[in-house]
């Protein structure tokens, strides 16, 4: 497939694309950032294309975004992503870019009961396309780009059009468009967390079983460590990483030599920031007993036994049909779901419309199918 694509570096050169742009009715869309790079990711370069060329917006040159919004916004616009999550809340932390009618093939794929959805496995099923993946990592800050990064960068995008319509195709055939269609506008309104309030040990994996004067430990370390990243503008996993911060929370060392003997940091990591953690390492283990932060745990209530019973015979239901439809039982239908169904034991549709969790399209697939089951169990 042919890659002609056009870089856009100015605010004229934006406007020209975008008034372009506007006339299509379906655009593929891709994104670069620099998380491997710096404390706060931004995106670097924003990939657009149509059936005959491709825009690679640079956003580090161009200021005015204003422009984008509209296009993005358009719901006469169908947009392709393919693993849009990222991509969605990226667009909108930098851009407060928000996106009507998109269409994620990788989505697409897992409803189709595809294995690999990758882009890298799915290019390879349906096109014989072995594409590079050899600057995914690079810093995609630096400018000037390489050329070659740039070419790289452009041409993932130009296959997702075509990649959209077949999986569409596919997707028609066995009445499951519907389907992807409404998660994808799920998917549309997912934004980032930008809460800076919570203790940071709250998304960091492990803390749950750490009691409470580890806790303060760990909390103090990991303050410690995003204090360094931000002055040093680079990535936390790049100043200590996680299995070392956890390590240092469980031992505690309160000398430089207990510290060095637990093995959790390299010599380069110690002769930086050895005297500091020490430090961080007492101050926490000083906080008074009440003071203390203790891991929030959710109060679950006993549920029956006949909840159990539903739960049960709802999930062997779910694990048939999955297979039947060679599915993933998860994207069928989540544990989560399951229990919510489970504990509201709805009797007809309608009270099926009771439980939030629950999507229209799994309502009005399965719906009469779950009563169904239900009623065997009551």
């Amino acid at each position: 497939m042919e890659n002609d694509y056009q870089i856009v570096d100015t605010a004229l050169g934006l406007e020209k694309a975008v008034s372009a742009l506007e006339k299509e009715k379906v655009i593929a869309v891709d994104l670069e950032a620099d998380s491997m790079y710096h404390f706060k990711e931004k995106v670097c370069l924003i990939q657009l294309a149509t059936e005959k060329t491709s825009v690679v917006v640079d956003p580090l040159q161009v200021n005015n975004f204003s422009l984008l919004r509209p296009l993005f916004s358009n719901p006469d616009i169908q947009k392709i992503f393919h693993g849009a999550d990222y991509d969605v809340r990226s667009l909108y932390r930098d851009f407060k870019i928000k996106i009507n009618n998109l269409f994620d093939t990788e989505l697409a794929c897992r409803f189709l009961g595809i294995k690999g959805t990758g882009l890298k496995a799915v290019l390879k099923m349906f096109f014989e396309v072995n594409i590079e993946k050899k600057y995914q990592k690079k810093d995609w800050s630096k400018r000037p780009l390489p050329e070659e990064m740039v070419e790289y960068a452009s041409k993932d995008v130009i296959y997702l059009q075509p990649l959209a319509k077949i999986l569409i195709d596919k997707l028609e055939e066995i009445d499951r468009l519907s389907w992807v269609l409404e998660e994808c506008k799920i998917l549309s309104k997912v934004r980032p967390i930008l809460s800076d309030e919570e203790p940071l040990f709250l998304k960091f994996k492990g803390a749950g079983r750490v009691k409470s004067r580890g806790l303060a430990v760990l909390e103090a370390l990991l303050q410690y460590r995003k204090s360094v990243a931000e002055k040093k503008d680079k990535p936390l996993f790049k100043i200590i990483g996680n299995d070392s911060i956890m390590k240092i929370a469980t031992a505690r060392p309160v000398t430089l030599r207990r510290l060095k003997g637990g093995k959790a940091l390299s010599g380069r990591q110690i002769s930086m920031y050895g005297n500091d953690l020490i430090k961080v390492v007492v101050g926490a283990l000083k906080i008074t007993e009440r003071e203390l932060p203790v891991y929030p745990r959710k109060t679950v209530s006993a549920m029956p036994y006949k909840v159990f019973e539903r739960i049960k015979v709802l999930k062997s239901w779910r694990d048939s049909k999955a297979r039947e439809l060679d599915m993933d039982s998860g994207i069928l239908c989540n544990n989560a779901l399951i229990t919510a169904i489970a504990v509201k034991n709805p009797e007809d549709i309608k009270s099926m419309g009771t439980i939030k969790e629950m999507k229209n399209w799994q309502k009005t697939a399965f719906g009469r199918e779950i009563i169904t089951v239900l009623k065997s169990k009551n």
